[in-house]
């Protein structure tokens, strides 16, 4: 059996949903075979699941928070390539879904920038679950880039930018490949854009929306309107532009790690396919986690399961997304222990799916 969840957002890392899967699998049923494969699609927890699969040498680093405090960080090398996760440097974690505004990116320069003096050649950056929207001009900064207005103050630092020069940054990067790893096919402005898409999750009043959208469009105007429109874009509040203004690629964050873990033969090599997420409802159709899983099952031809902290679709919608049976933490422990004592509850929910899905 191949267990494959998501972090289960505010209580489980994806590391460890997946070890409590299996713990509570493992009691109802020691005689299954259980391979892990925590996931991820570029957000939170994207450095730690690819080094719990491929090892390599994570080293820690200190770089600029979102409101210029020093928070800590790591780079994952093997050989010559590296993954860096924005959040870290960015994320609502430490914006706490206010400040957005004011909010840099430059930390995440300041990491991609480790990976590269560390001997990389190969970066990919995943992208997902940030708290800031500047089109990822903190970024451009922390690798060289200038401007006639300040690149490390947020979007609102931006208001009135019409010059911006790549060139120090593209130098910088030069000679090494870039990926852009999300999900997020949003351009960077307009109404689908990143600030009037998930702004508001960030803090940014309602009335607030246009204006800081039209920041970035000046953002755009003084770089490349082109790229602007580009799928991915307002990937992260507009790191996907930053990214693609120096020449990085985008794949798609759940492919990046699936491939890296190899979780096609694996789950051929399984008789069922278990995976999870905090929410599981019809959003997870859209890049999440427990669809890709259960895509990849499916290509496997192996059923495949999902364990959530709460279900919120019924079963035809679930179906739809690929999967054959659902349930919920909450519905099995409550509220306040699923919260309390996650990582119990989860296995508690495992052990109670076995005794229908084990052999």
């Amino acid at each position: 059996m191949l267990i494959a969840p998501d972090k289960f957002a505010g209580t489980l890392t994806a590391v460890e949903a997946a070890r409590a899967i299996a713990e509570g699998w493992t009691r109802r049923a020691p005689a299954d075979e259980v391979d892990l494969a925590p996931m991820a699609d570029g957000g939170p927890g994207f450095v730690d699941v690819l080094h719990e699969a491929l090892g390599g040498e994570l080293s820690a680093v200190t770089v600029t928070g979102p409101h210029h405090e020093r928070v800590p960080g790591t780079v994952l090398r093997r050989g010559e390539r590296a993954w860096v996760e924005s959040a870290q440097a960015c994320g609502l974690a430490l914006t706490g879904g206010e400040r957005a505004e004011t909010a840099t990116t430059w930390g995440v320069g300041e990491l991609v920038m480790h990976a590269i003096e560390a001997g990389a050649t190969d970066i990919v950056v995943g992208l997902g679950g940030s708290g800031t929207n500047d089109g990822g001009a903190g970024l451009l900064g922390a690798l060289g880039a200038t401007a006639d207005r300040p690149l490390d103050e947020g979007a609102t630092g931006l208001d009135g930018v019409t010059h911006v020069d790549l060139t120090p940054a593209r130098e910088r990067v030069a000679g090494t490949t870039l990926t852009a790893a999300s999900d997020v096919d949003s351009a960077l402005t307009g109404l689908f854009g990143a600030t009037r898409t998930f702004g508001p999750q960030k803090g940014i009043e309602e009335e607030r929306l246009p204006v800081v959208d039209a920041i970035l469009e000046q953002l755009a105007a003084a770089t490349d309107r082109r790229t602007a429109l580009a799928k991915g874009a307002g990937a992260a509040g507009g790191l996907g532009f930053a990214l693609l203004l120096l020449g990085a690629s985008r794949r798609p964050g759940f492919e990046v790690v699936a491939e890296a873990v190899d979780l096609l033969s694996r789950a051929r090599a399984a008789d069922l396919v278990l995976t999870g997420e905090g929410a599981f409802d019809f959003s997870s159709r859209s890049g999440k986690v427990p669809y890709g899983v259960a895509s990849v099952a499916a290509e496997a031809l192996r059923p495949c399961v999902a364990l959530a902290g709460q279900v919120q679709v019924g079963s035809r919608e679930m179906r739809a997304l690929g999967v054959e049976a659902a349930y919920s933490l909450v519905d099995l422990v409550g509220d306040e222990r699923a919260l309390a004592d996650p990582v119990s509850s989860l296995a508690d929910l495992a052990e109670r799916v076995a005794r229908t899905w084990s052999r």
